[in-house]
């Protein structure tokens, strides 16, 4: 099925989750010591979904067909919410908010296998080109610009976590095309996503749970931590899942997923805003080739 043109409305659209993502890593980052991982994807999506209730009611409404199609809201809502938020606030335990959305650059390549694997689309030259530039952006940080420190690169546990947030992110926005929706559900924005955070909350209770069968949890609250809260579920949630939704129909997912490499661009600022994590050089040349691969796989 082709897909129309980038045009700069789907531009912003695909831009802003980014933006919103770099700051999610960035607060998850600054709050691990205040709130365990699962228990802060919890409490993040409890919060926002107490916001979208009232937003998106009709999902509530009989027949909407939340109910009727309760496996795939079920499995959006685990991949989604549940899954890729859980996995990427476990992995900012032991890696840094950089590191964590560079290894979350390689999304492209996941996306390109998942479409080609489970939904028969194919993969066009162009995109493995794309895909391959953006990769080379990701190795240029990760070995920090020198080449010989490939040979010594060693990713730690967190980086691995991520790698499983992404495989996850890449079935979730296949699963978003199938046009398996009742009509006026998938035209309600807001009922829409109230679905797959109303089982994605479902699923983060069962993974905070079992974090406190094996733990011994305590939150520190404070008024930067509720603030911090506030952020993660508003924005990076409703804001960012809303705008990557309609950017996604409207570009499809092989597209959409070189915006994903725009995170760590804006990451790279928030930490030498936040952490004092400063970009270097390489950070430099490897934004140019991410881009590069937008530019090349969007053509």
């Amino acid at each position: 099925m082709s897909r129309p043109a980038l045009t700069p409305s789907t531009i912003l659209l695909l831009t802003v989750p980014p933006v919103l993502w770099a700051g999610n890593a960035i607060v998850g980052r600054l709050v691990r010591d205040a709130v365990p991982p699962m228990t802060l994807n919890l409490i993040r999506w409890t919060i926002a979904l107490a916001v979208l209730v009232p937003l998106g009611r009709a999902a509530l409404r009989h027949g909407s067909g939340v109910l009727a199609n309760w496996r795939r809201y079920a499995m959006l809502g685990l991949l989604g919410v549940g899954l890729y938020n859980s996995l990427q606030y476990l992995a900012l335990q032991s890696s840094t908010p950089i590191n964590v959305t560079l290894v979350a650059s390689g999304v492209p390549v996941w996306m390109l296998l998942v479409g080609r694997l489970f939904y028969g689309v194919p993969v066009k030259r162009k995109q493995i080109v794309g895909a391959v530039l953006s990769i080379a952006g990701v190795l240029v940080v990760l070995c920090r610009g020198d080449l010989h420190g490939l040979l010594a690169l060693r990713l730690v546990i967190g980086d691995l976590y991520m790698i499983l947030a992404t495989i996850a992110w890449s079935f979730y926005s296949w699963m978003l095309m199938q046009q398996k929706d009742a009509p006026g559900l998938r035209a309600d924005w807001a009922a829409f996503l109230l679905a797959q955070v109303g089982y994605g909350v479902l699923w983060s209770a069962a993974l905070a749970g079992g974090e406190w069968a094996l733990h011994d949890v305590a939150i520190s609250w404070s008024w930067s931590l509720g603030a911090a809260l506030l952020y993660v579920a508003i924005g990076p949630a409703i804001l960012a899942m809303r705008c990557w939704g309609a950017g996604v129909q409207r570009a499809g997912p092989s597209i959409g997923a070189f915006f994903i490499n725009l995170t760590p661009l804006f990451t790279a600022v928030l930490s030498s805003s936040f952490l004092g994590e400063a970009p270097h050089l390489y950070h430099v040349l490897a934004f140019g080739m991410i881009v590069g691969g937008i530019a090349v796989s969007a053509r």
